[in-house]
């Protein structure tokens, strides 16, 4: 998410403490709010997908090939 997106979600917040919203803000929000949860699902997943683990037998395995790299979860 590009940093334009992320002042907008902290200005539509901002302004919905200070004087409230219109419909359109609250879905402009709402459709806001939802890409950023997603792109941070996307970033987590993508860190965790690429952690290794080393076993008490001395096997490396990694998270990602262990739990199948799932998608959208």
């Amino acid at each position: 998410m590009d940093k334009q997106k992320i002042d907008r979600i902290n200005e539509l917040y901002r302004r919905s403490k200070a004087e409230g919203l219109t419909e359109k803000e609250k879905k402009e929000q709402k459709l806001l709010r939802a890409e950023y949860l997603e792109a941070v699902r996307r970033n987590l997943r993508a860190q965790l997908n690429n952690i290794d683990i080393e076993e008490k037998d001395g096997t490396v395995v990694n998270l990602g090939e262990k739990y199948g790299n799932k998608k959208g979860n």
